[in-house]
This record gives structure tokens, sequence and C-alpha cells, in this order.
């Protein structure tokens, strides 16, 4: 039996749509800023900035491409939707943000043998605080889009703008003690550091990205607040062979239940719905599918056998706890 709860609505993804185009605006612009900020300050520092800004600009198109692929509604072909979309524009950034960190390293490695020096710092300072003001506005907004759409596309936009505001702190202070404190390889050393930073921010940002990619089971406290919430439903005796994972903004998940074998079929329907209405009220945005069992039928031989109702003396669920859980990991 199935049925699809919610789908993804328009509204999402017109805020996805807008986020992205806010992120594409504010790059332009920077790019502009910091491009003439690097003429007029020679600054390696600067340079690492502009060529993240210039990166920002790029994966900012992606994410718009991938957003707006992934609210295409369902079609022939795509049964589950566009969902992945998002995964792989966010991919194709962590891809874009690991060049950059790579390439702006080794110029910064040549750099402590080859020694330059910051002309006039004032334009580079100027433009990065500039660059912080927008940031923020732009993090901020991205900040209540994520909440409102949860998109892993967004989200990893606003992993690396996060990211740039310590960037223009980092280039700010590299200006400063070069020109003014006369310290030695400190904007090859700066520059280093904010590679480092890009190549971590990567990834971390990638690993959403690839667990909606590898159909990765959801985290396991939210398993249990969705077995804790099926599991009202009087008629219901037991839940095996839960399933689940996450594709854009979308959640699908299917499991087995045990229920009367008495029941005729149209009492067994509506017992499904009844409990898909109760699931849909906490867990908007889900497609579920739901198999009925007679209660004690087990045709399986595996952990899905398992009723995942039956709690330990912690109240968490040890079949879902055996199903490679980070609990488990961590109680082994």
């Amino acid at each position: 039996m199935t049925q699809t709860n919610a789908t993804s609505t328009p509204d999402k993804g017109l805020l996805n749509r807008r986020a992205a185009m806010a992120s594409i605006a504010v790059a332009t612009l920077l790019l502009a800023l910091k491009g003439w900020a690097v003429a007029s300050t020679g600054s390696l520092a600067m340079l690492g900035s502009l060529a993240d800004t210039m990166l920002d600009l790029v994966a900012s198109l992606a994410t718009l491409l991938g957003v707006w692929i992934a609210a295409i509604p369902d079609d022939h072909n795509h049964r589950f939707g566009h969902g992945k979309a998002e995964a792989l524009a966010a991919m194709f950034q962590v891809v874009l943000i690991s060049l950059s960190a790579f390439g702006l390293a080794l110029r910064a490695i040549t750099q402590f043998f080859v020694p330059g020096g910051v002309q006039d710092p004032g334009d580079g300072i100027v433009v990065s605080l500039i660059a912080m003001v927008a940031t923020l506005a732009l993090v901020g907004y991205q900040h209540t889009v994520i909440r409102r759409t949860g998109s892993v596309a967004i989200a990893t936009d606003h992993v690396h703008y996060r990211a740039d505001l310590l960037l223009n702190l980092a280039v700010i202070a590299a200006l400063a003690l070069d020109h003014w404190g006369h310290v030695p390889g400190v904007d090859a050393g700066f520059a280093l550091a904010i590679a480092g930073w890009l190549g971590w921010g990567a990834w971390n940002a990638s690993q959403d990205a690839i667990e909606q990619l590898m159909d990765h089971e959801w985290p396991l406290e939210k398993r249990e607040r969705f077995l804790a919430v099926a599991a009202r439903h009087p008629a219901l005796k037991g839940i095996h062979d839960l399933r689940t994972r996450t594709s854009g903004n979308r959640d699908f998940v299917q499991f087995h239940v045990w229920v009367d074998g008495a029941m005729t079929v149209a009492e067994a329907h509506d017992v499904m719905d009844e409990i898909e209405a109760l699931l849909a009220r906490e867990f908007p945005d889900t497609e579920i599918l739901i198999h009925p069992d007679p209660d004690g039928l087990i045709d399986e031989n595996t952990i899905g056998a398992q009723d995942l109702l039956a709690t330990g003396p912690d109240g968490e669920s040890p079949a879902l706890l055996a199903q490679g859980s980070p609990r488990a990991s961590a109680n082994c």
C-alpha cells in the first residue's frame, strides 16, 4: 500500500531558488570588489579570497540549477522525484572548493620561497569589511531558508559562505600584519591557513550530500521518533523491516507492520490509512510505503525481521541499535 503524505511544495522550491539567486548576487558584487583589491594590494591572502569568491559564484550557479531541477514534479522516468539533484550540486561545490584550496596552498608554499609584499592594505581591508557585511546578511537569509526547506544544496552553499566570514577576517589580519607589523611570511602563512580551512569545510560539506546519494538511513533519533508516533495506533502489534532515506527535501520510508490476522483486507486498509495520518502530522513531505502482515508472520532471515517496537532498558529499540547506528558503534 503506497501513500504520499506530502510532496515537495512549490513554496519550498521558490525559497531555495531565491536563496541561490541571493548567493549569486552577493558573489558577483564581491568578485568585482576583490578583483580591484588584489590589483591594489598585491596580497596573496586577498588573491585567495578572490579565488574563493570566484568559486562561490560558480558553486551558487550550480546550486541554483540543482534546486531548480529538484523542484521539478515527479514524472514517469523519475517516480521518486528529482531531489538528488541537490546532492549532486552540493558535490560539485565540494570539488570546486577542494581545487581552490589545493591551488591556493601551492601558491602560498611558493611565496614562502619567493616572498612578495603587500602594497597598500587600506583598500583590501575596506573591501574585506564590505564582504563581511554582505556575507553576514546572506548567511542569515540562507539559515532561514534551510530551516524551512531542509535543502542540502543551500546548506552546502551556507557552509562555505559562513566560512567566508572567517576568511575575510584572516585577510584583514594578513594585510595589517604584513604591511604595518612587518611580520615575515605572514601573508603566505594566512593564505596557507585559508587553504586548510577551505579543505576542511569541503570535507564536512560533502558528508550530507554523500549520505543522500548513498541512501543513508535517517539518524537513529529520528527513526525512534518515527516508530514512537506509529506505535500510538492500538491495532499495530509490531513493526519490522524499516527502511528510510532522504532525497532533497523529501523523505521516503517503507516498513512492514503486524496486525490481527483475522482482519479483512478493508479493515487492514483502514488501519494503514490511520497510521499514515498519524505520521503525516509529524513527518510532512514524507512518502510512506506500508506492507501489512498477519501478527507473528516472519518471512525474512535478516535483521529486518526483528520487532522494532520492542524496547530495551533505556527505552531505545535494540533492533535499531543493531542496524549499524552510531550509538551501536559507540557501545561496541
